[in-house]
């Protein structure tokens, strides 16, 4: 096949998997399932800031990949009744790029940015005048002509998500207001999400069906929701299209997701460590060499749950 028929193909797929999670996600704080600590508290400083007349302060979101910080992001937004302005750390390159941004919001506006823990540090200290005064202290010209200009901003929100906290300057996270650790999610509620997703996109599934996919699904709606879609096709093969708890066993057992939710690849880490590495201690990056893996793929994706279900423990 021509590389640019697999590009066309490639496109389809993951604009069919962002249709698929549009369709999906909650859209209000009663439709969220889960994380009630942090709507509870988000929803308390909204109805403050709305009866004030004021912007919310600046929101951070952090924890593991899949559990809602961008869902909730959008939620605030709707709740404000404000319009949100996204974008990402790797996007965000030169000065240029975030002033851009800044000037261009009105009062009251959301910027997001998913992955901030990725934003350069050039960009970085643009932001601390911009969260802390709203204003944006540019540099015209160069060389002994160079001078500072102040420009005022709006008073907007800033939202940002990371999945690595521990990577951002404490100047920036002390200009976030409101600071969230997003948890993952307990069975119950994960089913609850199952039922939900399933009732949207018209697939018929059984609770006991419902249950084996939650308990499969690491703590993560984002996961639950692909397991549901990878359930779904066997049970149309083979059931008319009911999921049940014999169908939903025996698709994840074909896609070897184990009981615990571990994968393929959960498995080769931990071999790797047991067998290879004797049990550890083992550095990540030789971790990532033995099973062919990226670090950074490791550390946010894998890692987070392995220590959560207790497989292995961190050390400094």
């Amino acid at each position: 096949m021509a590389k640019r028929e697999t590009e066309k193909i490639s496109a389809e797929v993951l604009s069919e998997d962002r249709e698929m999670l549009n369709e999906l996600r909650p859209h209000t704080f009663k439709d969220f399932t889960g994380q009630e600590k942090i709507k509870t508290n988000v929803g308390v400083s909204i109805a403050s800031s709305k009866k004030r007349g004021d912007s919310l302060d600046h929101v951070l979101f952090t924890g593991p990949p899949g559990l809602g910080k961008t869902t909730l992001a959008y939620i605030i937004a709707a709740e404000m009744n404000s319009r949100i302005i996204t974008t990402s750390g790797p996007v965000l390159e030169k000065p240029g790029d975030i002033a851009g941004m800044l000037t261009k919001l009105q009062a009251k506006d959301i910027l997001f940015i998913d992955e901030i823990h990725r934003i350069p540090k050039v960009i970085e200290e643009y932001l601390y005048s911009a969260m802390e005064d709203y204003k944006l202290d540019i540099i015209i010209d160069q060389g002994p002509g160079a001078r500072s200009v102040s420009l005022q901003l709006e008073k907007f929100t800033l939202i940002g998500s990371t999945t690595r906290a521990g990577l951002l300057s404490a100047p920036l996270l002390d200009r976030f207001g409101i600071n969230c650790r997003l948890k993952y999610y307990n069975i119950e509620e994960l089913a609850d999400i199952v039922n939900r997703s399933a009732g949207i996109l018209k697939i018929r599934i059984e609770d006991e069906g419902a249950l084996i996919i939650a308990k499969r699904s690491r703590g993560t709606p984002r996961i639950a929701n692909r397991l549901l879609k990878l359930t779904r096709d066997l049970a149309i093969v083979k059931n008319k299209g009911v999921i049940t708890a014999e169908i939903a066993d025996e698709a994840l057992n074909n896609w070897e997701i184990d009981h615990l939710g571990l994968d393929e690849l959960d498995k080769k880490i931990l071999t790797t460590i047991i067998e290879t590495y004797k049990g550890g201690p083992v550095g990540l990056n030789s971790i990532a060499v033995s099973v062919g893996e990226e670090p950074g793929t490791i550390e946010e994706v894998y890692e987070p749950f392995l220590v959560q279900e207790g497989f292995i423990r961190r050390t400094s």
